[in-house]
């Protein structure tokens, strides 16, 4: 299934795309798609209805973060090799984890919005993983199965706070529209070979990033398994996976940012695209 949330920020009803790409509303069957209707046998339920019995919802709403109420955003540096040599920085010996704050997420769609004084804000496409029930110490064996399903994360960052402000990370990853997030939940029977996705990002129409899940260093099950070890992941959380190669900070001779007007537009197999704008504060 595609699953999805759409309307007015704060105010998203559930959805989903039957198989003629047509939008069905759900409200009538789940309140929201949070944590607590993620699990296996709530997802079955919905896949059982008959998605022609469901409403047709007109025209093109806006859509909203595919997961609402999103427990933890977490997010995997450097997960893939090409992308970590880009960096200058060494591949990492375990997942290379940091936390994006809730409050930078936004619809696939919204527009981007750099904070006053950012002059380095960069694009990093990302598999988003969503988790569906409770995990602890899971076994890479069996890590996929506490799975919901599956996004598009844009893990926007801005270099200068990242890198420059001192302390972790956090800082330049978590300004207010720097998370979109979807335009779908696919849920995980839909997709079968998941370290096997084609992803790209292009800005202004120029191709940027392109790649493939089958380069990470650390697969999805690993970064489960490894992840659940240290806290429990809850129902409704968030993983974003790590991004390929060609991020702006690594363009040659000289690095690339975002600037105002630009458009990123996203795309992983299966999983649908992301278009955003990129404006600033005033």
């Amino acid at each position: 299934m595609k699953l999805l949330r759409y309307g007015p920020a704060g105010a998203e009803k559930p959805g989903m795309l039957d198989e003629a790409g047509k939008l069905r509303d759900l409200s009538a069957h789940v309140p929201d798609f949070t944590g607590a209707m993620l699990n296996d046998a709530s997802l079955a339920k919905l896949r059982a209805l008959d998605p022609e019995s469901l409403p047709l919802v007109e025209g093109a709403p806006r859509l909203g973060p595919c997961v609402g109420n999103i427990g933890k955003f977490m997010c995997i540096g450097l997960n893939y090799s090409d992308h970590a040599e880009e960096s200058g920085m060494a591949i990492p010996k375990h997942p290379n984890l940091f936390f994006k704050a809730n409050s930078a997420i936004v619809g696939p769609n919204d527009d981007v919005v750099m904070p006053r004084g950012s002059t380095h804000t960069d694009w990093e496409l990302e598999l988003g993983v969503v988790i569906g029930k409770a995990a602890k110490y899971v076994s890479k064996a069996e890590a996929l199965d506490y799975v919901a399903g599956y996004c598009i994360c844009n893990d926007v960052s801005e270099r200068h706070f990242q890198n420059n402000l001192t302390g972790q990370w956090t800082k330049g990853k978590s300004c207010d529209t720097y998370g979109p997030t979807g335009p779908w939940l696919v849920t995980r029977d839909e997709v079968p070979d998941l370290q096997n996705l084609s992803m790209s990002l292009d800005v202004n129409g120029e191709r940027r990033q392109a790649g493939n899940t089958s380069t990470m260093i650390f697969t999805v099950a690993e970064i489960i398994e490894h992840l659940s070890h240290l806290f429990t992941l809850h129902p409704g959380d968030v993983i974003s996976t790590g991004t390929p190669p060609g991020v702006g900070m690594g363009m040659k001779p000289e690095p690339v940012y975002l600037k105002k007007g630009d458009v990123m537009e996203l795309r992983i197999e299966g999983l649908g695209e992301q278009r955003q704008r990129v404006g600033e504060d005033a």
